[in-house]
């Protein structure tokens, strides 16, 4: 009661404590302010935990309308990342907040999707940035969200390019008919695989049996590349793994390439947007020649030729994923800034 009186008197409301009444109605009115601004304040703090399966329908209902091609937005490569990225998650007024932390560093923000109004969302996560004592990073913004972003909160925030992370777009079109001189090469490795493996098959993965194989192969492939000690420690093999483990629970599409019977190939996508179709996952052995080329060529026909364009994601700067990804020529490279706010 003191401290309301007290700071009734400060903002000047009353002049003297000596008219009870007049004293009441103030009080009681700066009670319900007073509730009313810590319930707010409450309210807008960010109860961030960790993603788990389960959480894909909430996650899904914020990401519904989507409409950018940048594959951070999509719950498989959320869940399936986490051994990396420890990516956390909130939903407040159907808005998705995603927050995570890479290698120790401080946490970075991904742009909050969902209903929410762009401006309030933002101020809610410079808000989160401000109680944990750390500066505020959003990454994965891309030229329309940083358009947007300006839009609502004009010259407040500064933006670094992150190359690493920029996204290889192509139309499906191209990717399935590889016409033209620039994709030569990948008709003649493709031809070339026919003709050393004239038995060769695809087929759309549909069942636990052909799922099983395809993990078999991966560990193959690994132990191939990888000391049997370095596997669990890479993520991308572990990322692998939880699609293929849960591969109609997070609704994956997934083909397959056989020779001699024997899977030599395989690759995992799903629906990105309502005309983007990502690719997460393609794998196959090296010493077969054309073997990447032709699961490339025959996923996207069998399974993202309804789509205008695919996502092949990032290169993560790795130099021969990179190399192999702009063999193919994007027709987007959909380049990823790192945002701050400016000092």
């Amino acid at each position: 009661m003191f401290f309301v009186k007290f700071l009734c008197v400060l903002c000047g409301k009353i002049k003297t404590t000596k008219n009870t009444k007049f004293f009441t109605q103030r009080t009681q009115l700066l009670y319900v302010v007073y509730y009313y601004l810590c319930s707010a304040k409450h309210q807008n703090m960010i109860t961030f935990k960790p993603i788990e399966l389960s959480d894909k329908p909430i996650i899904d209902n914020c990401l519904k309308n989507n409409t950018f091609r940048a594959c951070d937005f999509c719950f498989t490569n959320l869940v399936a990342w986490q051994a990396k990225f420890k990516t956390c998650f909130a939903v407040i007024d159907e808005t998705l907040f995603l927050r995570y932390r890479e290698d120790g560093e401080d946490f970075c923000y991904l742009l909050p999707m969902g209903k929410m109004l762009l401006r309030e969302a933002l101020q809610l996560i410079i808000d989160d940035a401000q109680e944990n004592a750390i500066p505020l990073t959003i990454k994965a913004v891309t030229d329309r969200m940083r358009e947007c972003i300006e839009k609502e909160m004009p010259d407040r925030f500064q933006y670094a390019d992150d190359r690493d992370n920029d996204e290889y777009i192509y139309f499906s079109e191209r990717l399935i008919s590889l016409r033209g001189k620039k994709l030569q090469s990948k008709r003649n490795h493709i031809n070339r695989f026919k003709a050393d493996n004239p038995d060769w098959q695809y087929s759309t993965i549909h069942n636990v049996e052909e799922l099983n194989e395809c993990s078999a192969m991966l560990d193959e492939w690994e132990d191939l590349n990888l000391g049997k000690a370095e596997k669990s420690l890479r993520y991308d093999y572990i990322a692998t793994k939880v699609m293929l483990e849960n591969f109609q629970y997070l609704q994956l599409k997934g083909g397959l390439i056989r020779t001699g019977g024997k899977i030599v190939a395989f690759t995992i996508g799903e629906r990105l947007t309502d005309d983007t179709f990502v690719v997460h996952v393609e794998k196959a052995f090296s010493d077969i020649q054309g073997a990447y080329t032709i699961i490339n060529q025959q996923f996207a026909e069998h399974e993202a030729a309804a789509y205008t364009y695919v996502n092949r994601e990032e290169d993560m700067g790795w130099e021969y994923l990179r190399k192999a990804k702009l063999s193919y020529y994007p027709d987007i490279l959909l380049k990823e800034r790192i945002l701050k706010l400016k000092n």
